[in-house]
């Protein structure tokens, strides 16, 4: 009896696997569930592989006032002398005012942009009245998209050189200000390249090889576009830099490190347009120099010609004379009082020749009222790091000119006093 229920339960079971799609489809069925659950429940969640990307943007800004007393002869590129030690003029200035914008667009491609005054506030006019009122330009508009590898890609508007200084950022110089000719007929539209505070409108390649320490950047840019030909030709900018210690992945670069890291970096670079080169070397050195803090040095020598060749479609040899600018910067950063005391040398020797000095009477005439020396020191107060700091600097600038009280061409040295607040943040 007992066997008998025992068939007929086995039985009415059979029976109930075979309604319900088999026993093999229910057995299957039993063993593939917990996985179709768990495949169900994932459709309804979202990885972080799987979430879209979220752009980001960061808003700054950075501002250079100062306090200064100049005597009027101070500058670059005037041929009369001074004679007055009393042709001091003193005043407050609002240098630099800018808004930097920048963010990350997606995963390999971010922007930045930056404003900048065109004049100085609480400068002269050309009608000698005081400029108060300024408007923003647009100073930098760059693109930047990461290849792969180390290597990306920037284009837009953005710093031209061949050299460290000319594309070093505005937040961490050293001395109170960028150096007189490392921008050299660069800096305003009205000069032989025409760009603007230093930059161009282009495309650069930038990339890094063994290890970061080898970076490259090769750039095409606009250039001059007002020819006398009527003819356009690019401007084509390299630069190749080794570092020995760490590597530097900046887009811009740091004047001053104030301790962090060591750098050792050696470069050579070219920039070229039509019968227009100039060709240089640089080295930095930001390393740490005993107990008390660390020692900056920054060195250049370049030589420059717009070339010889008057009838040549794209001729710089009526604007550019033949020369070498020598430049160096050295400080030391004490780091538990937050001090740099700071030098600074150039010199721009001109060495022209006849096709390229105008209406002089001789290229050594030519080269006497145009070469020009800087001298200066100073002291910086990073109180607050490149966030916020005072700089006191002094800098002398010595040229020959003509003396119109004795009527002969005499060496004047003129001189800047130099106070200046920067803030930065971004």
């Amino acid at each position: 009896m007992k066997k008998f229920y025992l068939g007929v339960f086995v039985w009415l079971g059979l029976i109930q696997l075979t309604m319900a799609g088999g026993a093999d489809e229910k057995l299957k069925y039993l063993r593939e569930a917990p996985q179709i659950e768990a495949k169900e429940e994932n459709k309804n969640e979202t990885t972080a592989d799987d979430e879209p990307f979220k752009p980001s943007v960061n808003v700054g800004s950075i501002v250079h006032m100062f306090a200064s007393a100049q005597q009027s002869g101070f500058g670059v590129g005037a041929t009369s002398y001074d004679n007055g030690s009393n042709g001091w003029g003193t005043g407050f200035s609002l240098y630099r005012a800018r808004i930097l914008v920048g963010g990350q667009l997606s995963e390999n491609g971010s922007f930045f942009l930056e404003t900048e005054l065109p004049t100085i506030v609480g400068g002269l006019k050309n009608d000698s009245t005081k400029n108060i009122k300024v408007a923003q330009i647009i100073l930098d508009a760059q693109y930047e998209h990461q290849l792969g590898g180390g290597h990306m890609i920037v284009a837009g508007k953005q710093l031209v050189s061949h050299n460290r200084n000319g594309l070093q950022g505005a937040a961490s110089l050293m001395a109170n200000d960028f150096t007189f000719f490392q921008y050299p007929y660069n800096l305003f539209e009205g000069q032989p390249l025409e760009n603007n505070f230093g930059r161009d409108l282009g495309v650069n390649v930038r990339g890094f090889f063994l290890d970061d320490q080898l970076e490259y950047r090769v750039g095409l840019f606009t250039g001059r576009r007002a020819f006398a030909s009527g003819k356009t030709t690019p401007r084509i900018v390299g630069r190749l830099a080794y570092n020995f210690f760490d590597a530097e992945k900046d887009y811009y670069y740091a004047g001053t490190k104030l301790g962090a890291g060591k750098t050792a970096a050696l470069a050579i670079g070219a920039d070229v347009q039509g019968t227009y080169y100039n060709i240089g070397g640089d080295f930095f050195l930001d390393m740490p120099a005993g107990e008390a803090g660390s020692v900056t040095l920054n060195t250049a020598f370049t030589y420059m010609t717009g070339g010889t060749d008057l009838e040549n479609d794209y001729s710089f040899a009526s604007m550019i004379p033949a020369q070498t600018v020598e430049f160096l910067e050295l400080g030391y950063y004490f780091k538990s009082a937050k001090i740099q005391p700071w030098i600074r040398y150039e010199r721009q020797n001109m060495s022209s020749k006849p096709e390229q000095i105008g209406d002089f009477a001789s290229t050594s005439d030519f080269d006497d009222f145009n070469s020009t020396t800087i001298f200066g020191g100073g002291i910086n107060y990073f109180y607050n790091g490149y966030g916020s700091n005072i700089r006191l600097s002094y800098t002398s600038s010595t040229r020959k000119g003509f003396n119109t009280d004795t009527g002969m061409t005499e060496d004047g040295t003129y001189g800047q006093i130099w106070l200046q607040l920067q803030f930065f943040v971004f």
